[in-house]
């Protein structure tokens, strides 16, 4: 799957767990930039993109990650 379409598919989870339909993710998006991005936020996040790529993280490979971007490398990774 392309990056474009991957991060295309990860927008409404996004705005769902932060309800927020104006929030819009780029790969450079991280944490910092996001109000209520905290670790149960992030537990969250993670569920719904596992749950929704039909794929599972392991936790080293989560600590890796510093923006949407490497989130949506790691998922075309794990779609392969």
């Amino acid at each position: 799957m392309e990056k474009e379409k991957v991060l295309k598919e990860l927008q409404p989870i996004f705005q769902d767990i932060f309800d927020d339909d104006e929030l819009t993710v780029t790969n450079e998006t991280d944490a910092s930039q996001v109000e209520d991005w905290d670790s149960l936020a992030q537990i969250r996040l993670v569920a719904s993109i596992e749950k929704k790529f039909a794929v599972k993280f392991t936790f080293a490979e989560l600590q890796d990650l510093k923006n949407v971007g490497d989130m949506v490398d790691l998922i075309q990774k794990k779609l392969k």
